[in-house]
């Protein structure tokens, strides 16, 4: 059997000016299918965040607009989806035994968020533990996890390695609230360490993933004791 490899991919990688790159992406994940099974994740990315923001604005409750945020991660699936074509299951599973169904067809599967209350990251780790994935690569807008925002401090320092317990601490002061995920959440934290699933941060980038998937050393990988 093929190990099974969850991939949580950012979601600025299904924007407007990207159709080449989802191209490009459905081109890659048929090309590694030969090696692994692919099981994508899909961010919301900032779509999601457009949708999430008018709805707050209109008095929208939390969980309704992790709904909200969920059905646009699954409508970027479905952009992958099709330019997968015979090669994807078919459509976006909705629940973690349906996941796993479609996981069993062999397919390469593309999934959007499952529960409200979870970030991509999160569903992305239960997944991963779900179908027993031999890893779960987190491919994000920066490079790897940073002991501060890079995108504010230009001094921030990369971790090629993180006990889990440091990157704990480090997201304690992460907010939670609906479309303000980056990186991890403390779901997807729990589920790595209670299942031990060998986990690496990257950037959304088709090299980096390749080199990971062939287990080069890219981003930051997080350590399980």
């Amino acid at each position: 059997m093929r190990k099974r490899i969850v991939i949580k991919l950012s979601g600025k990688v299904f924007e407007m000016n990207n159709t080449k790159l989802i191209k490009d992406y459905s081109t890659f994940l048929v090309k590694i299918s030969k090696i692994c099974q692919p099981v994508i994740v899909a961010g919301g990315g900032n779509i999601a965040r457009h949708y999430i923001t008018h709805a707050r604005s209109s008095g929208a409750d939390e969980s309704t607009l992790d709904e909200l945020g969920i059905e646009v991660s699954r409508l970027n699936a479905k952009l992958l989806i099709y330019a997968l074509q015979n090669r994807a299951y078919p459509h976006p599973p909705t629940t973690l035994q349906e996941v796993r169904h479609a996981v069993d067809s062999g397919l390469i599967v593309i999934a959007g968020g499952l529960h409200p209350g979870q970030s991509t990251n999160g569903t992305a780790a239960l997944i991963a533990e779900k179908i027993k994935a031999s890893e779960f690569l987190n491919a994000t807008d920066v490079d790897g996890i940073y002991d501060s925002d890079p995108n504010k401090n230009k001094k921030a320092k990369k971790f090629k390695r993180i006990e889990l317990k440091k990157l704990r601490s480090l997201l304690v002061r992460e907010d939670s609230i609906a479309g303000s995920y980056d990186l991890m959440d403390i779901v997807a934290l729990k589920v790595i360490e209670r299942s031990k699933i060998k986990t690496r941060v990257l950037k959304a980038d088709i090299k980096n993933l390749e080199k990971a998937i062939k287990g080069i050393s890219v981003g930051t990988e997080i350590v399980i004791p």
